[in-house]
């Protein structure tokens, strides 16, 4: 029997993605209300609760350290008092009271105390610490916003690619319902077509409800309802990793990354307790220097004489330190053994930050390399869909091989979207292991965005 003539296959429509997308999210926004990263960013540093957080309690540190220089600046005070005092004598005998008034002004000004310059050095050290803390909430903030915007982007691929896939098992379902209506397939062809679109009809629910989580998610950390991220500009150039020594990664961590920083200030303010702890021992000196006034208006019991006293001192004060039970001498081994924890915890963090950086920077060249390779495999899985399908008109391939080279294909597009993500992030990820992530760090990625 001549086999009939097969209706002439037709191809899928490819929609651009931003359209796929908006129908599916309802949204047809334009393309000018699109934010780039550095706009989320600025949007999220400004209302984002955990770095406002760390904002203020950099403020907050910063007048606790500027207290400790009290310590080493002179002090001043002025007190008054009004006394009234009764006498009362049997002989002679007399029975009067009489008001005494009195001012006093001192000032003190500390000489040596050493005790006081460890505080004030101290408070220098929790300057560079605050700074340090603030430095690292504003690099996490960075990543988590980077991390989220790339988590839209992908779910946004994840939907139109998804929808894509759909379309055309729709038209290989269409396809194989002619052939079996016409005599030159089976129902089988058909009955394999039609479980893959309700297969990809169910992922296709799941990657929209994904991309309305993403979405909110998104939405929470800048502070804006709706935002939309702009995508990727075609095609996507990712820039090598600079340095390409990891060594150098690492030496650079060793100087910068905030946590070393805050690990090192640690240390320091540890040194100069213990420098606190055995001033303890020694003795202090101060100038001091007063003023009083005393007067007596009404002093009945010296005939009533009205009286008025000037006095005024200036002298230096010392303070030996002989016997406190022990206390300084026990407090001085407390202050040694926090002194070598804060060592130890220099040493972790200098071991955890090269772990780290390491690792991250492997990550990086994995990441890139499996871009590399989805691209190939991107390739080569077109070529085996259209050879599949090539072979399914001439008879040699069935109607499953062709439905799975199309899920192939589309599988390693959304991976390689993914990847391309990945390795963006990824690059966010080892200047925030090194410790040198900065915002300027998002101009290169803005630049790599579609206007």
């Amino acid at each position: 029997m001549p086999t009939p003539t097969k209706p002439p296959e037709r191809k899928p429509s490819l929609f651009p993605l931003s359209m796929v997308l908006a129908a599916a999210l309802g949204l047809f926004a334009p393309l000018a209300q699109a934010q780039s990263l550095l706009e989320l960013y600025d949007s999220a540093r400004a209302f984002d609760a955990n770095y406002q957080s760390a904002r203020l309690q950099y403020d907050a540190n910063l007048a606790r350290a500027a207290q400790a220089k009290a310590g080493i600046l002179p002090t001043a005070g002025l007190s008054a008092g009004v006394t009234r005092t009764g006498f009362d004598n049997t002989n002679p005998p007399i029975n009067s009271s009489f008001n005494s008034q009195s001012a006093t002004l001192s000032a003190t000004q500390p000489l040596y105390r050493p005790a006081n310059w460890a505080t004030y050095e101290q408070g220098k050290s929790q300057v560079e610490l605050a700074r340090a803390q603030l430095e690292a909430a504003e690099q996490d903030l960075i990543v988590r916003t980077a991390q989220a915007y790339f988590d839209v982007l992908a779910a946004q691929d994840t939907l139109a690619f998804v929808q894509a896939q759909k379309t055309a098992v729709d038209e290989q379902l269409a396809f194989a319902k002619r052939n079996f209506e016409v005599g030159t397939s089976t129902i089988t062809d058909t009955r394999e077509a039609q479980a893959r679109f309700d297969l990809v009809t169910a992922q296709e629910i799941a990657a929209n409800n994904d991309l309305h989580i993403k979405q909110i998610a998104l939405d929470q950390l800048v502070g804006k309802i709706g935002a939309y991220p702009k995508s990727l500009r075609a095609p996507v150039v990712l820039a090598p990793v600079v340095p390409a020594d990891v060594d150098a990664w690492v030496q650079q961590s060793q100087s910068v990354h905030p946590g070393i920083r805050q690990a090192q200030s640690g240390l320091d303010i540890a040194e100069l307790e213990v420098q606190k702890a055995e001033a303890g021992h020694k003795p202090t000196l101060d100038l001091t220097a007063s003023y009083n006034v005393t007067h007596d208006p009404s002093n009945l019991a010296q005939s009533g004489i009205s009286s008025r006293a000037n006095t005024s001192g200036i002298g230096v004060l010392l303070n030996v330190p002989l016997f406190a039970g022990f206390a300084t001498q026990n407090h001085v081994r407390e202050t040694l053994s926090l002194r070598d924890k804060a060592q130890s915890d220099l040493e972790g963090a200098r071991r955890a930050v090269a772990l780290g950086t390491r690792t991250a920077f492997f990550g990086m060249l994995s990441g890139q390399s499996q871009v590399t390779a989805l691209e190939a495999a991107e390739r080569s899985s077109q070529s085996a869909l259209d050879a599949n399908k090539l072979g399914y008109q001439v008879g040699v391939r069935i109607n499953i091989d062709v439905l799975n080279a199309q899920s192939q294909l589309y599988q390693t597009k959304r991976d390689l979207a993914q990847a391309r993500y990945n390795v963006l992030l990824g690059d966010l990820r080892l200047r925030q292991a090194s410790g040198s992530l900065t915002p300027e760090d998002l101009q290169p990625i803005n630049a790599m965005l579609a206007p």
